[in-house]
């Protein structure tokens, strides 16, 4: 899954324009502007109609949560299925992409918490056949320093995946594509984003966790937080009623297809989770503040300190934490896979939570959809905080 376009942006095509796209209103949806400022609401109300038009983004679900009662702003513009017209709605499934490594991190640094590993520790500790194991720690996975290539980068890797994009995959076979290639750099030289690093860490979550990872992150975190609506599929499920993607993913030509029962197990641990708007809200806080909606802890406060101790990227204006994304401020994490791409961050200084949700990974060369969408609403919404995320080559 990409985040950061970690993986080269397929070739743009067009996509039919919806109705929301061709000028007429917004999808049939309650307006969500509890005690936010009317003309701001409508401000972000055209902006994201207009950059939706420009792009051609079929559907788009925005969520914006004010600290100290300051109102929030839910919206869902255009249309979650072009084939029935079916309206982007702000209570779909959708699948989050990059936006599970926080989940699986997370899941780690418990075990931390639990005295099964130490951050510092080297992965060879606990998993076999890592090369430079030895030299790799729990904290560079997490961090994505360890130099481990990015399997997804692997051209003939990418081709199977476009040609049968329906297929299971299993995390040893994601391993043995990427332990063919040699590592980028020694580990901690530098930071380069990498799914391999947390599909190891899934394997130590099952290996020292004692139970598959989907099962220990429903049991550990996702019912803790109180995240009814979140889950790991096992294969391409996805509960509905779920938002559709869409992509043209290398097709001959850039036909558009619909992604949303392709197989997201390529991305396991890294990629593959599904949620929705509400959860995303709920789960941004728990992430960032380390605490469980009921005051109870997630996470030791050491442990969250260590998890929120972003270092430069070598992007402008982005940090890297412990499976943690700092942009300017706005921290969480984005993600991106065929048809989806997701926001789901919160400023703590401004006090304000955002989750965008975009169904199409089509861009015309803006590098992201979400990361316009996002740039569009927090000029208007926080405008001395943008989300603006580079796009950097693979």
């Amino acid at each position: 899954m990409r985040s950061f376009r970690a993986v080269p942006a397929m070739a743009a095509a067009s996509l039919l324009l919806t109705a929301l796209c061709a000028g007429h209103a917004p999808a049939a949806e309650a307006p969500g502007r509890a005690g936010v400022d009317p003309a701001t609401a409508q401000r972000i109300d055209d902006a994201v109609t207009a950059a939706m038009k420009e792009e051609g983004i079929p559907g788009v679900t925005v969520g914006l949560w004010f600290d100290r009662g300051h109102g929030s702003y839910v919206r869902s513009f255009g249309t979650a299925d072009t084939a029935t017209g079916a309206p982007m709605e702000p209570g779909l499934h959708t699948r989050i992409g990059s936006v599970t490594k926080s989940f699986t991190v997370t899941a780690v640094l418990q075990l931390v918490d639990r005295g099964r590993l130490r951050l510092d520790d080297p992965v060879s500790k606990y998993l076999d056949g890592v090369p430079g194991g030895g030299r790799i720690t729990i904290r560079q996975l997490a961090a994505m320093r360890s130099g481990l290539y990015n399997y997804p980068s692997d051209e003939a890797w990418q081709a199977e995946l476009r040609a049968h994009p329906t297929r299971s995959w299993k995390p040893q076979e994601l391993l043995d594509v990427a332990f063919r290639h040699p590592a980028r750099f020694p580990p901690g030289a530098r930071w380069e984003y990498s799914n391999t690093n947390t599909v190891l860490l899934g394997l130590l979550v099952e290996k020292l966790g004692g139970q598959d990872l989907s099962g220990y992150l429903r049991d550990h975190v996702l019912e803790p937080v109180g995240l009814k609506d979140t889950a790991l599929p096992k294969g391409a499920e996805i509960p509905s009623p779920y938002v559709h993607g869409y992509t043209v993913a290398g097709t001959p030509g850039g036909k558009v297809l619909d992604a949303s029962r392709w197989n997201p197990s390529w991305g396991w641990a890294a990629g593959a989770m599904t949620s929705t708007l509400d959860d995303l809200r709920t789960w941004v806080p728990a992430l960032t503040g380390g605490k469980l909606p009921d005051g109870k802890r997630l996470l030791e406060p050491g442990t969250q300190a260590q998890r929120m101790e972003a270092l430069p990227t070598g992007l402008p204006g982005v940090r890297y934490g412990l499976g943690v994304l700092d942009v300017n401020g706005w921290v969480g994490h984005n993600g991106e896979l065929p048809g989806y791409e997701t926001i789901a961050v919160r400023h703590p200084q401004q006090g304000v939570v955002m989750v965008v949700i975009v169904n199409s990974d089509i861009d015309k060369d803006t590098g992201s959809l979400s990361n316009l969408i996002g740039k569009t609403v927090t000029r208007i919404a926080v405008p001395d905080h943008l989300w603006s995320v580079p796009a950097p080559s693979s």
